[in-house]
């Protein structure tokens, strides 16, 4: 090619900072002096074959690469894309249906790229990218907007277009580089932290789990919000370390590390309230309904729960009467309607659980003093029982104190396992390409340490994860020790009465008199442990547990359906906040 071919650009080679360009046969720039091969292409602008013709889009070959061992250029919206898209490989060799991942996840996750102005919209004209400057280069490069096509990572069909990432926003992380030099691996990690102070629905990696649990609950899958998470904490979906599974060409340093590496547990409330934010930006309609056969419906996750905590099988008749007189179970109230701030949101597994706390104090009270009294009733009126029909008698007293050391144990491994985890991925992570061979040698030594300390002290290595289980607690009926309670009766409780079994409790106390304004107080209720009865305390811990979320939030529920349940005020008493119903 001749010079005056590339006379027009005058710019600084990145490589070898000369200005000596001359063009490829592809019409692209390359560096006579070091061969540096660049994203820019000659501007053409002929009309003699076909009049009024006007270029619309150029074909772009590979990635750029701006140094052999830099990698490729990518956006922090391409690194959460392949986060969902483990995530939702995870979840599917975890039983979850494939087309999560194939239509729904992958169609919400477009139309956010869409909605957010990230991708799938039109180049504003005129406008150009300018890339961030990576460490120790401040040079900025004109190109073409990336087009980079990684949804295929998410769905195994072609896309119905290329993804476009969005000209503005580049143009302006570039402008941003222009001033400060940022060291980033990804082109708009610095004006992504920027940005992401002031957006709300900014991507996160706590909003990866909203977008899983919105997938879940548009299929009606089996799996609650506290189940994904815990799945979350025990490994078995990615999310703590999901970046050291990025490509290699895809380098991960600097203020990657402030949006993909996570260090705190991932929180009920934040990932829900992400979901119903996602739901309506997204414009999305009115969800598949939860009907009676759903594992969403209160009635089979109260069985649920009921069996995981120990509890007899016939209290499922109490939760049904319960969710029915409120009304709970009907369709319109379990499904989610996006936009809809009137209607007041589910959390399904916390509904169940606030469902049986709600039965046992209709049953028991749970006061400190009937509950135990109740015991020792039922253990009479077994003795007194000449037909002996009907199976063991239940026995508050005894189901807590079977619960009380079985919640002990698990829960101090729990606080034990979650005290060992280490922040950290194997794969490790270097903020610059010239420190990358001495933070190896430090890795490599301080594994080396841990190795001969660990065999020296005699520590045995951790065993392998169990595989993942609805259940975190088993109670089995053939254990003969009487530690399973599924089969006992409540007849010791209970009285005929018109020909029916009633509650021989008739007393019950409110959790509070009045709730709370949610707009002006963040909750319904509030809660604390010193002013309720132990036994309340108790119960609540135990579901806390199981769902792995703070008693409050159970307790907050136990209220709302409480007043869904007695229609008129009932007075507390200062003690316990109890009210007697006569």
């Amino acid at each position: 090619m001749d010079e005056e071919d590339a006379g027009g650009f005058a710019e600084r080679c990145a490589q070898c900072s000369e200005v000596n360009w001359g063009l490829t046969d592809g019409g692209r720039f390359y560096c006579r002096t070091c061969h540096n091969v660049i994203e820019r292409t000659r501007e053409v602008v002929s009309t003699d074959v076909i009049p009024n013709a006007r270029i619309q889009t150029i074909s772009k070959g590979s990635r750029s690469q701006k140094k052999a061992d830099e990698g490729w250029e990518w956006y922090v919206c391409e690194g959460f894309q392949l986060v969902l898209k483990q995530q939702a490989e995870a979840l599917e060799a975890l039983g979850v249906c494939p087309q999560m991942k194939d239509e729904t996840l992958c169609n919400f996750w477009r139309r956010y790229l869409q909605k957010s102005q990230q991708a799938y919209c039109n180049r504003p004209a005129g406008e150009t990218i300018k890339t961030l400057s990576v460490c120790d280069s401040s040079t900025d490069m004109d190109s073409e907007p990336e087009q980079s096509s990684l949804l295929h990572f998410l769905s195994v069909s072609e896309s119905d277009g290329d993804l476009q990432t969005d000209c503005s926003y580049a143009s302006s992380a570039g402008k941003a580089s222009e001033s400060t030099s940022v060291c980033s691996g990804s082109v708009d990690g610095s004006l992504y932290v920027r940005k992401n102070r002031k957006e709300k629905l900014r991507m996160s990696m706590p909003m990866t789990l909203s977008f899983c649990y919105m997938a879940l609950l548009w299929l009606k899958e089996p799996m609650t919000l506290s189940e994904l998470l815990r799945f979350v904490v025990e490994g078995h979906i990615p999310y703590f370390n999901a970046y050291q599974h990025f490509p290699e060409k895809m380098k991960l340093y600097g203020l990657d590390l402030r949006i993909f590496c996570v260090e705190s547990w991932p929180v009920y409330e934040e990932v829900y309230n992400k979901m119903i934010e996602l739901a309506a930006f997204l414009d999305l309609p009115r969800f598949p309904d939860i009907t009676n056969n759903c594992f969403l419906h209160p009635d089979v996750l109260c069985m649920k729960y009921l069996m995981e905590a120990n509890l007899p099988d016939e209290l499922h008749n109490w939760t049904c009467r319960v969710v029915k007189k409120t009304s709970m179970g009907e369709a319109d109230f379990l499904t989610l309607t996006p936009g809809n701030k009137s209607a007041r949101k589910v959390k399904y597994d916390v509904l169940a659980a606030a469902v049986i706390v709600v039965v046992l104090k209709l049953l028991f009270l749970l006061d400190d003093h009937y509950e135990w009294l109740l015991s020792d009733f039922s253990s009479e009126r077994k003795k007194n029982n000449k037909e002996g029909e009907g199976g063991p008698y239940f026995e508050f007293k005894k189901w807590y104190k079977v619960i009380k050391c079985t919640l002990d144990v698990e829960q101090k491994k729990l606080d034990e396992e979650k005290a060992k985890y280490l922040w950290k991925c194997e794969k490790p992570l270097f903020y610059s390409v010239k420190k990358k061979s001495k933070i190896l040698r430090r890795r490599q030594m301080v594994e080396n340490l841990q190795n001969q300390f660990g065999k020296l002290s005699g520590s045995v290595r951790p065993a392998e994860r169990p595989n993942p289980s609805s259940f975190q607690l088993s109670w089995s009926e053939e254990n003969t020790d009487g530690s399973c309670f599924h089969g006992h009766s409540l007849k010791g409780i209970l009285q005929e009465k018109h020909g029916l079994l009633t509650a021989i409790n008739t007393d019950y106390w409110l959790c509070t008199d009045e709730l709370c304004n949610e707009k002006l107080c963040g909750h319904l209720a509030h809660y604390r442990e010193e002013d309720f009865p132990k036994s309340y305390h108790f119960v609540l811990s135990l579901f806390s547990f199981l769902l792995r979320i703070q008693p409050s939030s159970i307790h907050e529920e136990v209220c709302v359906i409480e007043h869904k349940l007695f229609n008129k005020k009932l007075y507390k008493k200062p003690r316990y906040n109890r009210s007697l119903r006569k």
